[in-house]
């Protein structure tokens, strides 16, 4: 079992971050219970990953009696957390105040885009407006071209949903000592922030253009991008250190005098170019055959399907089949307290009753 085995969740449901924090600590041991608005009569369980591991029962939060039931499930939990805009629940009377309360050391977790204080605070957003105003957006992209929306991992998964978790654990860890829960407020505006701050010191240093394209690590460099191969693939090179570079020019048989100055950044047009010439004449498993697995810095591009047969996932077990299923593993692992996943996607208030019962809330 998991390193968090024996601690509580409550999860409301919702869309994203949320339910995408709920899985990591449901991997991690935690009992999550997901609060669900409506029973799904057909008992379908969706093939999503963020519901496995975790437990769904239904409320009606509009009545006494589901915010009554709520409440005394929060006196036993460990751990709430919501992904509603500011003022919601408590407008249905379970906000921190309410919770806390009744469980003074409870963790009440907030997850938004915008944050629970600030002029925005209140608007409706995505992932894409949140990276926007923190420069994760404006800096991910080709030159002279528009930013490319790097999915939505840096503002809801990386910026949200992490932050939240990390939140959550430093939370419970405080709470060992103080005996007093905390409200965690965590908004992908200042995860992605955050998530940013290498850039922001390579800037304050002097080697880092707000130009997009421009700089090391964001295509403009000849040994850090990918490259299109005979097969219509691609590969990524990521030779910054010198003795990785000279390896590189070494695998690909280019040109040594020529590619002699990698730190030119004048040439790095013209460098980048003839790379991409020499690494279109073989497609991407030959140039895995004469690069994978040494210092180049080398991996083939893959979708997210090939990507489960690659034979270092394979090794690793980084992929696992759940209710028939192929997903993403637990991750991180330990050495010790395995995480695992404990069961596959529950229909929504299919655990309704074994929940209430479990945690001595009659009927």
């Amino acid at each position: 079992m998991g390193p968090l085995k024996g601690i509580k969740v409550i999860e409301m449901a919702g869309i994203g971050p949320g339910p995408f924090a709920g899985m990591l600590l449901a991997d991690m041991g935690a009992e999550v219970i997901t609060i669900e608005r409506k029973k799904d009569e057909k008992g379908i369980r969706l093939p999503d990953c963020s519901r496995r591991g975790k437990k769904s029962i239904v409320l009606n939060l509009k009545s006494p009696e589901g915010i009554n039931t709520l409440l005394k499930l929060v006196e036993k939990a460990d751990v709430l957390f919501e992904g509603f805009r500011p003022g919601v629940m408590e407008r249905l009377g379970i906000g921190p105040d309410e919770c806390m309360s009744k469980n003074p050391k409870l963790i009440y977790g907030r997850m938004t885009g915008w944050g629970q204080t600030g002029p925005l605070a209140h608007a409706a957003g995505h992932d894409i407006n949140y990276i926007s105003i923190t420069g994760a957006l404006y800096a991910t992209g080709r030159p002279n071209e528009n930013p490319v929306p790097p999915l939505n991992l840096v503002g809801d998964f990386g910026g949200g949903g992490m932050f939240l978790v990390t939140g959550i654990l430093a939370a419970l860890l405080e709470a060992q000592k103080s005996g007093k829960g905390q409200v965690v407020d965590a908004a992908m505006t200042d995860g992605s922030a955050v998530l940013m701050a290498m850039i922001n010191s390579l800037h304050a240093m002097g080697i880092w253009s707000s130009k997009r394209g421009s700089n090391l690590l964001d295509s403009a460099a000849h040994f850090y991008d990918t490259y299109k191969t005979k097969d219509d693939k691609y590969v990524s090179i990521g030779s910054i250190e010198p003795q990785f570079y000279s390896l590189l020019i070494e695998k690909a048989g280019l040109d040594k005098e020529y590619f002699k100055n990698q730190m030119d950044q004048g040439k790095w047009p013209e460098m980048k170019e003839k790379i991409a010439e020499v690494l279109l004449t073989k497609t991407q498993k030959e140039w895995c055959d004469i690069m994978e697995g040494t210092d180049v810095c080398f991996a083939p591009v893959l979708d997210f399907i090939e990507s489960q047969k690659h034979p270092h996932n394979v090794a690793r077990k980084t992929y696992v089949k759940v209710d028939g299923m192929t997903q993403p593993a637990p991750a991180p692992r330990f050495s010790r307290t395995e995480s695992e996943v404990l069961f596959g996607s529950r229909a929504a208030g299919e655990d309704t009753e074994q929940v209430l019962k479990s945690w001595n809330i009659t009927e």
